[in-house]
């Protein structure tokens, strides 16, 4: 078993150096897109399926409570939370729209919207991507694989390089923790 851990450690580390490698510029840049927005007093709306949706709960959390810093509270919302409007429009509209019709509801001009997919080919996720963008919204992907669909929509898309979904979800919840700590610094020094 002591092999095992270690190969799936190793396994990790790699994927966690190929996203230093090529990965950095784009994360710098999502640092500065977070920060500017929120300096602006605008909002963060950050959604997934599944872990993803988790990832997204965690995101919201940093940046309302705080991640290192005592500060005061910045605007974010995780739109995986609400089961009412969530089992309500799945019901009523479909699964496919549960995020487009909380974008349609709560995104103004000037927002960011994360869409977390490991395999950046979620539906609801990429059709709530695109009305972000036509609302004015700056978007990012937290993606997985090759970035699927949404890699092609995103104003910053972070793929991670590789195919196994843990390795993916390990890469972003790492890129949260980093955004976080980097636009904290920044807002409250």
């Amino acid at each position: 078993m002591n092999n095992e851990i270690k190969a799936i450690l190793a396994s990790h580390c790699r994927v966690i150096d190929e996203v230093e490698r090529q990965l950095t510029d784009r994360i710098a840049a999502f640092v500065d897109l977070l920060a500017e927005a929120l300096e602006r007093g605008n909002k963060v709306l950050v959604m997934g399926n599944g872990g993803s949706a988790a990832d997204a709960q965690h995101f919201a959390a940093e940046i309302v409570g705080r991640f290192r810093l005592e500060r005061r509270a910045l605007p974010a919302i995780a739109l995986s939370t609400d089961t009412s409007i969530l089992t309500a429009i799945g019901n009523d509209y479909g699964f496919e729209l549960i995020f487009k019709r909380q974008v349609e509801a709560l995104a103004e001009a000037g927002d960011v919207v994360v869409g977390i997919s490991t395999s950046g080919s979620s539906n609801n996720v990429y059709g709530a991507l695109l009305l972000a963008r036509e609302r004015g919204c700056r978007t990012v992907g937290l993606l997985g694989r090759d970035g699927g669909t949404i890699a092609g929509i995103a104003d910053i898309s972070l793929t991670i390089p590789a195919q196994e979904t843990p390795r993916i979800q390990e890469a972003h919840i790492t890129i949260i923790h980093i955004v976080c700590e980097l636009v904290e610094k920044r807002l409250f020094g």
